[in-house]
């Protein structure tokens, strides 16, 4: 099918699934964990393959997937997510009447999703974003990941026997293939409603741009990667100064460092400065290169420290090993407060496992960190109480420039529940009010439409006087309901 065709049929398929009823979309969604959980050896094997990623990583990136599944077709099923509210009409108020007015969140049609080559699962052809669209009424067509295409087609032809099982027009799920001509076409096709992407900033600020220079614009839902910087303070990082850097390059390697929540940044204090070094040094020398994605980005990822290796800037703590075709050494690079806020550049997201440790003088000179630093997606703070106590102001500073501030831990491993919040202020993401992962998700595919003094017998089920599905939703103002 060519792609009129293809947005045609998800269109018609839109016009019944967007009224199916909660129950029905959430059996759906059961039905598509209930394949993968089938397929899972197939699906490990044809994953682990494609992405070098270990077994494993992988088993546990596929219980991800079917518990988010298992999520939202919960939250479907509960129903309040729409947030149905009603006030009901008032004829004798004076000294105006008051109308009958309903309202409630309804999906916005077909949705296009990019797969992300960090995630062949969990954040790909079934994963968060792909899910939330769906949960909330939307077809999706979606994107392959040219990284891992048989994963890709196969959890792919997995939905689409979800859909067939439960009855349900095929348009709801399509699965295309395509280089950036593809991409950019679905983006500009005019039945597309929404963009859900993952990946680096470049494509997802082209993917914007694109939607935005439509004749109808559309809302692009697109992580675009974040350096997650961490703040020690002095009195915590000198009682936990060896814990603290072997859980810090723990996180900075997990994974070839290939996660989008890995802390690519960390201000360490000149007085410890020293100290805090000798002690990463004994843990990332004993971390071995292992093997990234693809050979694409491990070229990409050498590409990148070659040219910081030229900054005089820079004193290196621990310079990468000889490049290989494919694994990633990890590295660590040293620069002055004031040297990173002369230059922008060292605030760019390098993907792997390089840290930049920046030493400040005085914990004043945090303010103008806090600043300057760009959107993230998440930043944490090591200090122990009474230091977090004296940083409020900074602490305020810093909850505009993040979606998740941590004050203990590492920020690598994302809950998937109903208080996440995975997205943060540009460049991180294109729209910090979003995120692409827990509860939450489903609202990026929805609209809230009202309904003044509409038949009963016309409205949906949720605004209905008699509440037909039991949910909570609000009456003049107060819940009612479960």
């Amino acid at each position: 099918m060519n792609l009129d065709q293809i947005f045609n049929a998800a269109q018609e398929a839109f016009l019944s699934y967007k009224n199916l009823s909660p129950r029905k979309k959430a059996d759906f969604l059961d039905k598509i964990a209930e394949i993968l959980e089938d397929n899972r050896g197939a699906i490990v094997m044809m994953a682990c393959r494609e992405s070098n990623l270990p077994e494993g990583r992988i088993n546990g990136e596929l219980g991800r997937t079917t518990g988010q599944i298992k999520l939202f077709a919960n939250l479907v099923r509960e129903g309040s997510w729409v947030e149905a509210t009603i006030d009901p009409a008032m004829p004798d108020r004076t000294p105006l009447p008051r109308a009958d007015i309903r309202r409630m969140l309804r999906p916005l049609g077909p949705v296009v999703v990019f797969g992300a080559s960090n995630f062949p699962l969990a954040f790909s052809t079934a994963g968060g974003d792909t899910i939330s669209a769906l949960a909330a009424g939307c077809p999706v067509i979606y994107k392959g990941h040219p990284a891992h295409p048989d994963t890709s087609k196969f959890v792919g032809s997995c939905i689409s026997q979800a859909l067939e099982k439960c009855g349900l027009p095929a348009g709801i799920f399509t699965h295309v293939e395509g280089g950036v001509k593809m991409g950019q076409d679905l983006v500009k096709h005019p039945l597309a409603k929404a963009v859900g992407f993952t990946g680096s900033f470049s494509a997802g600020k082209s993917l914007f741009n694109i939607a935005s220079d439509r004749d109808q614009p559309i809302p692009v839902y697109a992580e675009m990667g974040s350096v997650n910087p961490i703040f020690t303070f002095p009195q915590r990082l000198k009682n936990e100064l060896l814990p603290l850097a072997q859980n810090y390059i723990n996180s900075l390697t997990l994974g070839a460092g290939q996660f989008c929540t890995n802390p690519g940044l960390i201000f360490v204090p000149k007085a410890l400065a020293e100290g805090f070094k000798n002690a990463v040094s004994q843990t990332i020398t004993q971390v071995a290169p292992a093997p990234m994605l693809h050979e694409g980005i491990a070229a990409s990822y050498y590409k990148a420290l070659n040219e910081l290796q030229l900054r005089s800037e820079l004193s290196w703590v621990k310079v990468p090993d000889a490049q290989h075709l494919i694994n990633a050494s990890p590295a660590l690079a040293e620069i002055s407060v004031q040297d990173w806020l002369n230059d922008d550049k060292f605030q760019e997201e390098i993907f792997g496992s390089f840290a930049l440790m920046v030493v400040y003088d005085h914990a004043d000179e945090l303010t103008h960190v806090a600043k300057h630093l760009h959107g993230q997606l998440t930043i944490t703070l090591w200090g122990d109480r009474s230091e977090l106590q004296e940083q409020e102001d900074l602490i305020s500073l810093l909850e505009e420039k993040c979606g998740r501030l941590l004050f203990t831990g590492v920020p690598t491993g994302v809950e998937v529940g109903f208080a996440m919040q995975h997205g943060g202020p540009f460049p991180a993401t294109t729209d910090s009010r979003s995120t692409s992962v827990g509860a939450h998700a489903i609202k990026r595919f929805a609209r809230p439409v009202a309904y003044q003094d509409m038949p009963g017998s016309l409205l949906p089920d949720e605004l209905k006087d008699e509440n037909p599905l039991g949910i909570l939703r609000q009456l003049n103002g107060e819940w009612t309901g479960k």
